[in-house]
């Protein structure tokens, strides 16, 4: 019957209804749908042409059969997230993933059941977007960021935002400073001067990858970084700043439009947004 209201088999999913005759468009289901992030990406696809939102899940619901979902967009917490990813793409559903605490020991794990699964309702391999930041300006920072490391002697790395958030260091300052890194790496430029002997309250911040990157956690931020590069006499300073988590729908709906173009495991939206050199 059109215009039926197909509810979820979890007894707390959201309900949502549909077209039962209509097919067009690309099937979206949200893991996380009730967090802020999640709550978000909802509105954003049901507002995107050619896109239709047919599941809303949360803690405790079942995903049975993902509700026939081309693309399941994925913003939970770390200790989740590879399970839900999994249970994805074992049914082979595409997935755009938005949390954080993806490790390289997790991200070999993806791969080997990527490697294992079911081709896509289209009879295309699954693909998996996993985005440490999904704002446009975001992945632009990071990008410039790496271009300038190996220009410069000195970098540091500082993320800046809300309490609320459950990890630290974030993943795209974790992102930043593996790029950062590389580059250098690439440049042979050696490690970034640092004469501190006696820190022992931490206060010269952490190392990801030989890069220091400090976190902070205030009341009032969203989602900030800024990255600063020096050399004798000069310093660049490269800073983005989310002001409103809808900054990020953007990047997370041109995820779910092109990841069935990109079989297999990508790490990072520049690489949908031709800013990766191959």
């Amino acid at each position: 019957m059109v215009g039926t209201k197909v509810t979820s088999v979890a007894p707390d999913s959201l309900s949502l209804v549909t077209d039962a005759n209509d097919n067009h468009g690309i099937r979206v289901g949200v893991i996380g749908a009730k967090g802020r992030m999640g709550s978000q990406v909802c509105r954003a696809v049901e507002a995107a042409e050619g896109l239709r939102l047919v599941a809303r899940y949360d803690q405790g619901d079942d995903l049975g059969d993902l509700s026939g979902a081309d693309v399941v967009v994925e913003f939970s917490v770390p200790d989740a997230s590879p399970a839900n990813v999994a249970y994805c793409v074992a049914r082979g559903v595409h997935v755009v993933v938005g949390t954080t605490g993806w490790d390289d020991a997790k991200l070999e794990t993806l791969s080997g059941q990527l490697a294992d699964a079911p081709p896509s309702s289209s009879g295309s391999p699954v693909g998996v977007l996993i985005a440490p930041n999904f704002a446009i300006g975001a992945i632009l920072m990071m990008s410039f960021a790496a271009k300038a490391a190996r220009f410069y002697e000195s970098v540091e790395v500082i993320e800046l935002h809300h309490p609320d958030k459950v990890d630290a260091p974030s993943g795209t300052a974790a992102r930043t400073a593996g790029l950062i890194a590389a580059a250098r790496d690439g440049a042979g430029a050696g490690p970034v001067p640092d004469a501190t002997t006696h820190d022992p309250g931490g206060a010269r911040g952490a190392r990801v990858n030989g890069i220091p990157v400090h976190s902070v956690r205030l009341r009032g931020l969203v989602a900030h970084q800024e990255v600063l590069l020096g050399n004798v006499g000069e310093q660049l300073s490269i800073r983005h700043d989310s002001f409103d988590r809808v900054s990020f729908m953007p990047g997370v709906i041109e995820g779910v439009r092109r990841v069935a173009d990109h079989p297999g495991l990508t790490v990072g939206l520049e690489h949908y947004l031709g800013l990766v050199e191959t």
